[in-house]
């Protein structure tokens, strides 16, 4: 992941704003320590702070046509450079970047051609011709783009808040799937997919070609010129990438450089659930594995520079995200760039245990398409900062558009939760890849239960997070919390501690408003909370919320510290 701070109309072009966008940029270097970059055009000004994973040597941004007339700086990855690049064989290159074909995409087909991107990105282009300009951010989100308005009439755009909350009277989180154009006033949807509408499909469900569509994303997120990783929990989701990483790695470039044995990490608390499995999947599949630990302490210190990094006050976030910023740091440290990770499944596939009690198949799947389209506030934002905050790019196969595509157009009858018919959560996706014959992973890791990343790591991460929130916030504090924060109020003593600390570094009102709201039992939307009557007495995001579905449900929990 790299870092990209764009602003652009400013009154004031003089050597002193140069100087304050060069600072703000700075902000953003944890997300891309290998080079600073900066191209002035009048008042306009494109920043970049580069992690270089394709092309190290050669692919320094801000990036350019053959003239120079069209200037991008962009963050991400286009994984169909090579096609894209065949297509535009008349044009003249001069880098190895992946992110290039961005300029001469915009030179060959004006504005209409995001679509055409293969991948994950956050990009700003400038056409100095006539100083117009475009942003987009990819389909679901998985790079993440802020958009601001100064006082002075400038517009601004950043990888993260933290780079233009102090210069913006106004900002939002940049809607996935969009494209601003300074042409056409404003932003427009470039990503419309068949599921978004939220239609019934009615696609039956067949195990391979979901199977081989899981396979390519996993293959072209292999492309990387820097050693890479895989993030594995022992869960369905992150072993599954593991499996099939391992069993493609021999046969792509990365191996000839890095070698074909898949380096695999895992991070918990000692004796955690997560430690366990994914020591076991590690060793079926003949991985290096190496095994994190942390103490709910260590944990707990890091809150306040987590808050920072992810920019969010959300408690499953934050829950999640302080592990996985912990075993980033310490990934870095092992000369490892980029990590490949799960994140997407769950919501693809309504694998939160909250959807055993889904009612029905047209609700099921109006529920995973409000979780796709949220992806960007929680999980994206989860393992795109957590990681960055290194120096680490996570990259994530579930994601890819054309896997998406496939998933959401079976009929989704298919996924429901059926025990009559031994079906559990994410079966279509656990069955396409159950072969008897050359398996991917042992049957029990193939059908074992969800576990949520923080109550994986250990259930006492949770239990630890919210002692320390009772020591630190009084009862009184909480009762007056619809006072003190009247927009997204805190209803719970945890949720409050992460406010505190979240309004310390970004006290704008418009920074709390980048951060969604409502109740939510196991990971929930608002609305499936709906969906059992008693999840509205338990409003806990961890999945042992799911009362009743959990095989560690809160109540099983509470009998065995009694027993």
């Amino acid at each position: 992941m790299c870092g990209i701070l764009a602003v652009l109309g400013c009154v004031d072009n003089s050597q002193a704003k140069r100087a304050r966008i060069i600072e703000l940029s700075r902000r953003l270097k944890h997300r891309g320590p290998d080079w600073s970059g900066l191209h002035c055009h009048g008042d306009c000004y494109l920043a970049h702070q580069r992690l270089a994973i394709v092309d190290p040597t050669s692919g320094d941004q801000p990036l350019y046509n053959e003239d120079k007339t069209v200037v991008v700086t962009v963050n991400g990855e286009i994984y169909n450079h090579k096609e894209l690049r065949q297509k535009l064989s008349s044009h003249q290159f001069r880098t190895g970047s992946d992110c290039e074909v961005i300029a001469h995409l915009y030179e060959e087909y004006g504005e209409e051609f995001i679509d055409m991107l293969d991948g994950m990105f956050s990009f700003v282009l400038l056409d100095t011709r006539d100083k117009s300009f475009i942003a987009a951010r990819d389909a679901i989100g998985i790079t993440p783009l802020y958009l601001g308005w100064g006082l002075d009439g400038s517009t601004w755009f950043a990888s993260e808040m933290k780079a233009l909350s102090d210069d913006c009277e106004r900002f939002i989180s940049f809607p996935p799937g969009h494209i601003y154009s300074s042409k056409q006033g404003g932003l427009r949807r470039w990503y419309n997919p068949p599921w978004f509408t939220e239609q019934i499909p009615s696609t039956p469900y067949d195990p391979q070609i979901l199977r081989q569509a899981f396979e390519k994303a996993v293959l072209k997120r292999l492309m990387t010129d820097v050693p890479f990783g895989v993030l594995l929990s022992g869960g369905l989701d992150s072993s599954l990438v593991a499996a099939v990483t391992n069993r493609f790695v021999a046969q792509s470039a990365a191996a000839q450089q890095w070698g074909s044995q898949l380096h695999t990490f895992c991070i918990g608390l000692k004796g955690s659930p997560d430690l366990k499995f994914a020591k076991e999947v590690a060793d079926y599949l003949g991985t290096r594995h190496y095994e994190l630990y942390f103490t709910v302490q260590e944990g707990i210190d890091a809150l306040e520079e987590v808050i920072y990094h992810i920019e969010t006050y959300d408690v499953t976030t934050i829950r999640a995200s302080t592990p996985m910023f912990l075993m980033s740091r310490k990934i870095k440290s092992m000369g490892v760039k980029m990590v490949l990770s799960g994140e997407g499944s769950d919501e693809i596939f309504g694998g939160y245990l909250y959807f055993h009690k889904a009612p029905n198949k047209e609700e099921f799947h109006e529920e995973t398409c409000r979780k796709i389209k949220a992806l960007h506030l929680y999980d994206c934002l989860r393992a795109n900062k957590s990681t960055s905050a290194w120096g680490i790019e996570a990259r994530v196969p579930f994601l890819d558009k054309e896997f998406i595509n496939t998933a959401m157009s079976i009929d989704p009858e298919w996924k429901m939760i059926r025990p009559d018919l031994g079906r559990i959560e994410k079966w279509v996706l656990r069955n396409a890849f159950d072969d008897e014959t050359n398996p991917y992973l042992p049957k029990h890791i193939l059908y074992r239960q969800k576990e949520q990343f923080s109550d994986g790591v250990g259930y006492s991460w949770i239990d630890g997070l919210k002692e320390h929130a009772n020591q630190q916030v009084t009862d009184g504090m909480l009762l007056h919390a619809n006072y003190v924060y009247p927009e997204n109020t805190p209803t719970t003593k945890e949720a409050y501690l992460y406010r505190t600390i979240f309004e310390k570094h970004f006290p704008k009102n418009a920074a709390r408003s980048t951060v969604p709201g409502g109740p939510s039992v196991a990971c929930s939307t608002a609305k499936a909370v709906e969906w059992d009557a008693e999840w509205s007495k338990n409003p806990d995001p961890s999945g042992r919320a799911a009362l009743g579905v959990h095989a560690a449900a809160y109540e099983a929990a509470a009998d065995a510290k009694t027993a």
